[in-house]
């Protein structure tokens, strides 16, 4: 299987129980590839279990917890520029350069 998603920058969320398992949110923005063809900017957010992400786990937000909002923040402190650096960012770029 192809990698498809190349973060750009990302911040790891902290998940609250009932998760288990070391688990975070990770929030990113990066560069996605479509089934059309092109790769496209996009913000996404997914489910790291020890520090690798879950890629077919939907992340799902405990009712009795802070974790949107928690969420919701790192999401504005991404789209804002701030996160570490993702790894892949030089292969995204190159595709779209390619593309381009």
């Amino acid at each position: 299987m192809s990698k498809v998603y190349f973060p750009i920058r990302y911040i790891d969320v902290p998940a609250s129980d009932p998760h288990r398992g070391d688990p975070a949110y990770r929030v990113s923005y990066g560069v996605e590839h479509w089934a059309d063809g092109s790769a496209q900017h996009v913000y996404k957010v997914q489910m790291v279990y020890g520090g690798i992400v879950a890629g077919r786990k939907s992340p799902s937000f405990p009712a009795n917890s802070d974790d949107l909002e928690r969420v919701i923040a790192a999401l504005t402190q991404v789209k804002s520029g701030h996160g570490k650096s993702g790894r892949g960012q030089m292969s995204a770029l190159s595709s779209l350069v390619e593309e381009s």
